[in-house]
């Protein structure tokens, strides 16, 4: 029952008052049958999206908007992600709608309008940084400090606006970031092997959203097209500013360079040090963690050994 909309394809979703009121309205047209069928007297709105939803669909439906004490109230929310919040809802027995969906959702409502990829982020007209900090505070609460303390005051909007920075890989398209690409124009081709070592990254990882950082070393064997420098260096912000582990980053640089240059072959070596190793658990602050993807010729161990070569690692 899901509608997707090419607009949906994109990793950020910003929905407007005016799309808000005509995806309600869609919503409303999906479920009008189930009201009717099941006799639906009442509209429930899953705090906090949810809320806006069930206004919009009561007013629609022309019935109350009440608290979900009967089987003849409809669950509302504004999107389903993993499915966990509506989930004792669809297990009770209560008929349940939202507008978005996203892919993979465990638990999915009976009604929904789109469904989005799972890296969509939906932001709707009633969200604001300050929700964010809010839950920044929380966090400080915690922890045990006290967020009101002159130091603390104005740590949780300081804390959102580094987030802006820390993981704008997000909001990158890493084939936008290497598509002006330098192609060669007389019959000339160089087909040597071109690297760019020791580029740093700062990264976080996903499982505790502790730092890691080090080093990324790319090298490829060019077929028809060399990027600029730069771009290798941009290829690696793109990707290491978003929440990751660095046996996937390592190789999301290197399809990412293959992808767009089509060489002959590319290798990316990572070097890091893990925060999350290094002031908690085992405490092992000197320990390196290092990983390589290696495509097309770069598997011939000359190539490989070359590359190491010029990487400082042999």
């Amino acid at each position: 029952m899901a509608i997707k909309s090419a607009a949906a394809q994109d990793d950020k979703r910003e929905v407007t008052w005016l799309e808000f009121e005509k995806l309600c309205k869609k919503l409303e047209t999906k479920i009008r049958g189930i009201v009717r069928r099941q006799k639906l007297t009442t509209v429930y709105g899953i705090p906090v999206g949810g809320w806006f939803v069930a206004r919009e669909v009561a007013k629609l439906l022309s019935v109350l908007d009440d608290s979900p004490q009967i089987k003849r109230t409809l669950i509302v929310d504004d999107i389903v992600d993993s499915g966990k919040t509506i989930k004792p809802f669809v297990q009770h027995g209560f008929a349940t709608a939202s507008l978005f969906v996203k892919e993979g959702a465990r638990v999915r409502p009976d009604v929904w309008v789109e469904e989005v990829p799972r890296s969509c982020w939906v932001k709707f007209p009633w969200e604001s940084s300050r929700e964010i900090e809010d839950s920044v505070r929380r966090i400080i609460e915690y922890i045990g400090e006290d967020p009101s303390r002159e130091g603390l005051r104005d740590t949780p909007a300081r804390v959102v606006r580094s987030w802006k920075e820390l993981f704008s890989g997000y909001r990158a398209d890493p084939e936008a970031v290497i598509k002006l690409q330098a192609q060669f124009s007389d019959h000339k081709k160089y087909d040597q092997m071109v690297v760019l070592r020791d580029i740093e990254f700062f990264s976080h990882c996903e499982h505790h959203m502790m730092p890691f950082f080090g080093k990324v070393h790319i090298g490829y064997l060019p077929k028809n097209k060399v990027a600029g420098i730069s771009k290798l260096a941009r290829m690696v912000e793109v990707f290491s500013r978003r929440l990751q582990i660095q046996e996937r980053m390592t190789q999301q640089i290197a399809l990412a360079i293959e992808g767009a240059l089509n060489p002959q072959g590319v290798g990316v070596v990572v070097e890091a040090k893990h925060l999350c190793m290094m002031a908690r658990g085992v405490e092992k602050k000197n320990s390196w963690m290092i990983t390589s993807a290696m495509r097309g010729n770069f598997l011939e161990d000359k190539v490989k050994e070359e590359f190491l070569r010029l990487i400082g690692r042999t």
